[in-house]
């Protein structure tokens, strides 16, 4: 059960990173100038550090949900966007809208990208219930070689059009670009989690198998299509915005699980609040070390990701 208390001490805590990530940066925002009414340091503030702060949280809650989601509809913990496929299917649509249709922006690029991330899901969800798996540890392993096969054909299809490396630099997590007026299609996250948590108890039942839901009296086929068409818009969203973030949708959701239980309706707001904290922290760690200059995000989080990840089979083969 979660106690209020750690719930609080949660939430304090990561207002205390989020205060602080807004005064790091190449350009010195002291606290006074802003106090002072300084238009050159509000400006940077509104302008930079709070639609970064403000992408941080919902790419980090945003990932956080899609990774409960899929390993209640998989079964399986180590089911995440990019174990099952979902961010190499964002991956080649956005390049193929980039390629195709250019002219359709940021929105072009969305709709491709949750296109082809809702139907490369679909396409993993149905080989999963075709096949006899003995071992959990298995689907991550099928989940990254079927990605492995969309990622070949989108660098296969980059470097016929001579966009690999410009692919390379715009699909790595990356927040330092995003300032007020191209970040704003993350906005989609928000009533992505509600309706996350409203269809929580849902999700875990139709996890369980299409007998049991159906006995439940749940349509196991919409049920289902609802939890991939969230993950896919989500994912979407946030590969066009800021690229590629590993390991958010993998440790935040376990790590939750391990410490406050399974019952996803009571833990799914603690996983979103994890998944914003754990990515302000690898954005202020990403500023600091070489600073003036920074490490993109997804490094860092790909990092700090791995190695929580690797505490966490630790964790259950000791149990």
């Amino acid at each position: 059960m979660i106690v209020k208390s750690q719930l609080l001490f949660l939430i304090l805590i990561t207002l205390i990173f989020a205060f602080s990530s807004l005064f790091l940066g190449v350009a010195e925002v002291p606290l006074q100038a802003l106090t002072n009414g300084s238009q050159d340091a509000w400006f940077t503030v509104l302008t930079s550090r709070i639609p970064r702060l403000f992408s941080l949280i919902l790419a980090g809650a945003g990932l956080a949900v899609c990774g409960v989601i899929l390993q209640q509809v998989v079964q399986n913990k180590f089911a995440e966007p990019a174990t099952t496929g979902g961010l190499d299917a964002a991956k080649l649509g956005v390049l193929i809208a980039v390629i195709q249709w250019p002219e359709f922006g940021i929105q072009g690029k969305a709709l491709s990208a949750l296109l082809f991330c809702l139907l490369t899901s679909s396409v993993f969800v149905l080989f999963l219930r075709q096949i006899r798996i003995k071992s959990t540890i298995l689907v991550p392993v099928i989940g990254l070689m079927y990605g492995s096969v969309l990622s070949a054909i989108a660098n296969f299809y980059a470097y016929q059009n001579n966009l690999m490396q410009n692919m390379q630099a715009w699909l790595l997590g990356d927040f330092s670009k995003v300032i007020q007026g191209n970040y704003e299609v993350l906005y989609f996250i928000l009533p992505i989690v509600i309706i996350a948590y409203v269809f929580a108890q849902r999700f875990s039942i139709i996890g369980m198998g299409e007998s049991v839901a159906t006995s439940l009296g749940l349509n196991y086929f919409a049920m289902m299509s609802i939890a991939l068409f969230i993950v896919s818009l989500c994912v979407a969203t946030i590969m066009v915005t800021v690229g590629s973030l590993p390991f958010v949708g993998l440790v935040i959701p376990n790590l939750v699980a391990i410490r406050y239980g399974d019952n996803i309706q009571k833990t799914l707001p603690l996983s979103a609040l994890f998944g914003a904290l754990f990515l302000i922290i690898c954005d202020i760690i990403g500023r600091l070390i070489i600073y003036p200059f920074e490490i993109p995000i997804g490094l860092t989080s790909g990092c700090i990701g791995g190695l929580l990840f690797l505490l966490i089979l630790k964790k259950v083969k000791q149990q």
